[in-house]
């Protein structure tokens, strides 16, 4: 079926309201609550956190507008997007691979993305039980391994979870996407302020010491590694490069400022980062924990701090209420490019098209799941199958997909357009062609070979 004859029908957003808190929903995901904060905390604290916020608004924020801009342009899923731009504006039907390697790494991401959200669903059962409760590092380590040994419980809580996302965007951009990122994002946010209240609370000074890591410069701890993994977290932040962006900016108006709803998104995005570590690290702090703990930080080191605290057991049950909250609304934006395509290239109505998607997005998850026990020895490239794709999309496809797109939007697109569209004046779009067309692509490329050699 050719994109001439593909459905003509098309979704939109009902609101500016309802896209922005999609889109910020997408982008407030397990890369603010899990990843920020151990990358800060094995990087040296507050240096890293500003470099972080300098990087999301001048390389991750017109990333982010220019997904928008040509999603919109388009009206389609991401390949036939960029297919139609491409040829609109006198060039070849081939930039539609960098809808491809996007829609592809979506489609790939959740796949694991999903397991972990299931780690994050079963730790609040655990929470509940009292699991946590007078442990040490050693017992909530042996929790956590043995629950990766456990091939049904994994795979219980990754279909748990699949489901939810599943459900969710069976029911449209409107009734789903949208009604369920205007239930979730606020109770994050309540959520989030009363765990920044409890961290507060409990921690007494640990608090001030909390802040001073985060919020005091120690400049001398930034040296080049960590300035790649800033670069890299604020792209991967804001999934960008995953098809997902341009997908949401398909179902956009021509009435929505991009660069005005792009800031807020940045900073609601940025807010909750900050606002993680701030309820995490005062913890970290006053049980005498280690804040450069790596991935384990939420899955073995807090459970410690919530298990030898007064309340740590409701404290707990709403911090893995938190995550899961995160993970589902950016799991149902990982999983809207690969259904929105077959929606249009195919005969199968929305609920159709998710069914077939997340069976098979399922089915790989499966693979990563015996990757931590019955699979172990199962390496490529001395990782397994969980890690990667996990190097596969973040270190390789993502890059690539927002280089792609930032060379066309840069290059290949009339500009004089693009700045009317975002409405720019003389002197902020000269800026934005400098950021365009070399910051933001030599950026990239040092994320790229960052990525490979490490």
């Amino acid at each position: 079926m050719s994109t001439g004859t593909m459905k003509k029908s098309h979704s939109q957003w009902s609101s500016r309201m309802g896209f922005m808190l999609a889109a910020a929903g997408s982008a407030v995901g397990l890369g603010n609550i899990w990843k920020f904060p151990y990358m800060a905390g094995q990087m040296g604290g507050s240096a890293f956190v500003l470099t972080y916020l300098l990087f999301m608004f001048i390389i991750g924020m017109p990333i982010l507008v220019l997904e928008w801009l040509i999603g919109r342009r388009g009206q389609k899923n991401p390949i036939h997007t960029m297919e139609d731009v491409a040829v609109s504006e006198g060039h070849s039907k081939s930039w539609r691979w960098v809808g491809i390697i996007g829609v592809l790494g979506s489609f790939l991401i959740l796949s694991f993305y999903s397991v972990i959200g299931g780690w994050a669903t079963d730790y609040i059962v655990l929470a509940a039980k009292g699991t946590f409760e007078g442990v040490n590092g050693k017992t909530t380590a042996l929790i956590f391994d043995n629950f990766k040994a456990d091939v049904g419980s994994l795979l219980t809580w990754h279909t748990v979870f699949m489901f939810a996302t599943a459900f969710i965007v069976a029911l449209g951009v409107g009734a789903g996407l949208e009604r369920g990122c205007k239930l979730m994002m606020p109770g994050l946010g309540i959520l989030l302020l009363v765990l920044v209240g409890y961290a507060i609370y409990a921690s007494g000074h640990a608090f001030y010491k909390a802040c001073d890591f985060l919020f005091t410069p120690n400049w001398s701890a930034l040296n080049g590694t960590a300035i790649l993994a800033a670069l890299g977290h604020a792209f991967f932040s804001l999934s960008l490069g995953m098809g997902i962006m341009m997908a949401y900016g398909s179902y956009l108006g021509k009435d929505v400022d991009l660069l005005s709803t792009a800031r807020t998104v940045v900073i609601l995005d940025v807010v909750v980062a900050v606002l993680s570590g701030i309820a995490i690290f005062p913890l970290v702090f006053a049980n005498g924990l280690e804040p450069a703990a790596g991935p384990g930080l939420i899955f073995v080191t807090l459970p410690i701090a919530f298990g030898n605290m007064i309340g740590g057991t409701v404290l707990g049950i709403l911090f893995f209420i938190f995550l899961t909250f995160a993970a589902l609304t950016s799991s149902i934006s990982l999983l809207e490019p690969t259904v929105e395509l077959l929606e249009e290239k195919t005969h199968m109505g929305r609920k159709t098209a998710t069914i077939v998607i997340s069976i098979l997005i399922w089915a790989l998850g499966i693979a990563c799941i015996l990757s931590f026990n019955k699979w172990a020895d199962v390496k490529f490239f001395d990782k397994n199958i969980f890690d990667s794709l996990d190097y596969l999309t973040s270190k390789i496809m993502l890059p690539i997909t927002g280089l792609g797109t930032v060379i066309f939007g840069a290059y290949m697109m009339k500009q004089k357009r693009i700045q009317e569209e975002l409405n720019l004046t003389n002197f902020w779009f000269k800026i934005w062609r400098v950021l365009t067309s070399i910051v933001i692509p030599i950026a990239i490329v040092a994320i790229l070979v960052f990525g490979l050699q490490h």
